[in-house]
């Protein structure tokens, strides 16, 4: 569903993505692990060109990822995805903000994007918030709006950068919760996080970072008991002390 080949990427003299290759099949869910700075978010916002790359290809869907124009538009329908900030309409209620890109992109009926917004605020546990706009919801409240915008789109591929980074610690587990059902539902996800409960719970792979670099792609049983790079083993150790 997504395939990275040889994916460089430069900001100025800074290397941040260093021959990047990378498959997601169908249904997966990839979990990437790497210390700060590592090319985590920017492998995320690669994959549907919020950053262009400077060299390798990406393919989703068996689609190669165009440049700009009507078709990169309509990739970047099928790939959902979800910020560490909210990024939803503040003026707009949070049914409204649902909605919004089914009506403009997909030209559905209001009412038809209606059912399906308030189908999906269901879904994450909002639907009786759908009246009200952002500020005046919880961090977590409004993390799983943004998660029922994306999935308004029916997209292919859903992509999470650090989507619980911004919460308050007892607001992650309730957006955790969402992700969790959705892969269990079979939905192919990339998900860029510090969370390793959920890379346990949820990964059918982890993808562990480092200097631009995957180090190591392994299940979840194996990158959390024997990491097989000094890398990961230390980044662990860090992690997993405290």
């Amino acid at each position: 569903m997504i395939k990275l080949a040889g994916v460089d990427k430069h900001f100025g003299h800074l290397h941040v993505l260093r021959n990047v290759s990378l498959e997601v099949p169908r249904g997966q869910v990839v979990v990437v692990l790497g210390p700060s700075g590592s090319g985590k978010s920017t492998l995320c916002r690669v994959i549907n060109r919020l950053e262009p790359v400077n060299s390798g290809n990406i393919a989703v869907d068996g689609q190669p990822l165009p440049a700009e124009g009507r078709a990169l538009a309509a990739l970047r329908a099928d790939v959902g995805m979800v910020f560490q900030q909210f990024n939803l309409f503040s003026h707009k209620t949070i049914v409204e903000n649902v909605m919004l890109a089914p009506l403009k992109v997909r030209k559905h009926s209001r009412f038809e994007a209606r059912m399906r917004a308030m189908e999906l605020l269901d879904r994450v546990g909002i639907a009786d918030q759908a009246e009200k706009h952002p500020a005046q919801l919880s961090g977590g409240q409004q993390q799983r709006a943004a998660i029922a915008r994306a999935l308004a789109m029916r997209p292919k591929v859903m992509l999470f950068d650090e989507p619980t980074s911004a919460l308050d610690p007892e607001m992650v587990q309730e957006v955790l919760d969402v992700m969790v059902e959705l892969a269990a539902d079979g939905m192919t996800m990339l998900v860029v996080t510090h969370e390793m409960g959920f890379a346990r719970r949820a990964a059918h792979r982890v993808v562990f970072m480092a200097d631009g670099e995957i180090v190591e792609d392994s299940t979840p049983g194996d990158f959390f008991t024997a990491p097989s790079s000094v890398r990961a083993q230390e980044f662990l150790g860090k992690i997993l002390t405290h």
